[in-house]
């Protein structure tokens, strides 16, 4: 290698160097965003290898390795398969239902024409959001629950209909409220991201379509989606790779041992094994089960992105 070389290669560095100083301020703006994520996302990471051993008081140093023993007995235990079926199976009712649905509300609030009724719109759609799960919780035993309004309302009509009634104890209809009740409670939250994706469609192209003579389902069709279809595509490999979060705090604060064999996810079954049941269970365990959770997101993200970058849409990696 050359002294032009070395030179050559240095420029490049300096002019670097050189830009992150006139921009510096900006860079200073960023270091507290980077230490929160290194000291509460990455130093943890020291903490997968419980994983693979058996916790011991000294530390995780001098804890011994297990030969794979919590995923082992992960794969074996009775309880471990029904929980990840029911992860499996809600997560994916939450994308075929509740996904499609803030892309249309946020398409239906755009249709309003007066400004002052759509801020209206969105402000009773958005407020849900910010009620957390215990409220709902309340919620809907109040509405759903044994002594529940709809319960009152459908025995006028069907006398002795709620002699065994109780909704949220039906192991039946359990996976549907989930369903329900998340998008009652995220999709206007959701709209926020579209309709910011929609106020930055070229307005001129609605001119045109209307001077063409297309009426508001062909605009929708030939501008609006197609004007949103990178962040559409984006949300869905989001979405995708939080396939395996079943919504713990939802859950918790809803299901009751009646429904447990269709409500149990991955991690209520961790909390039950390791503060109601009490087994014994111990953080290399708990580590084996997040460790596995991740993994397989991780997987299903790779793969999410990958089918999306191959039908021409912008992603995430």
């Amino acid at each position: 290698m050359t002294a032009r070389s070395i030179k050559a290669g240095r420029r490049p560095f300096k002019k670097t160097l050189r830009v992150m100083w006139d921009y510096r301020w900006i860079y200073l703006m960023l270091l507290p965003c980077m230490a929160f994520f290194i000291i509460f996302k990455y130093v943890p990471l020291y903490g997968i290898q419980l994983a693979f051993k058996d916790y011991m008081i000294a530390g995780i140093a001098e804890s011994p390795w297990n030969n794979f023993e919590h995923f082992k007995y992960m794969m074996t235990e009775p309880e471990f398969i029904p929980a990840l079926r029911n992860t499996l199976v809600i997560s994916f009712y939450r994308i075929l239902f509740g996904f499609p649905f803030p892309i249309i509300l946020a398409i239906m609030i755009n249709e309003v024409y007066m400004p002052r009724y759509k801020r209206v719109l969105q402000t009773i759609y958005t407020f849900p959001h910010f009620l957390t799960w215990v409220v709902m919780a309340g919620i809907m035993l109040n509405l759903l629950g044994s002594t529940g309004m709809v319960r009152k309302v459908c025995e006028i009509f069907v006398p002795g209909i709620g002699d065994n009634w109780n909704l949220l104890y039906n192991k039946a209809a359990f996976r549907s409220l989930l369903v329900i009740s998340d998008i009652w409670k995220e999709a206007g939250w959701g709209t926020i991201i579209y309709l910011a994706a929609i106020a930055g469609i070229d307005q001129s192209l609605y001119e045109a379509a209307t001077i063409d003579g297309c009426n508001r389902f062909q605009k929708i069709w030939y501008i609006t989606l197609p004007g949103i279809i990178n962040m559409i595509a984006i949300q869905f490999v989001l979405r995708v790779g939080a396939v395996m979060e079943g919504g713990f705090d939802q859950i918790f604060n809803l299901y009751k041992p009646p429904v447990y064999e269709t409500g149990d996810i991955i991690d209520t079954y961790i909390y039950r094994l390791s503060f109601v049941e009490n087994t014994g269970v111990d953080m290399g365990f708990t580590t084996a089960v997040g460790l596995f959770k991740n993994v397989i997101n991780f997987i299903l993200l790779v793969l999410a992105n990958f089918v999306t970058k191959a039908l021409g849409q912008e992603t995430v990696l």
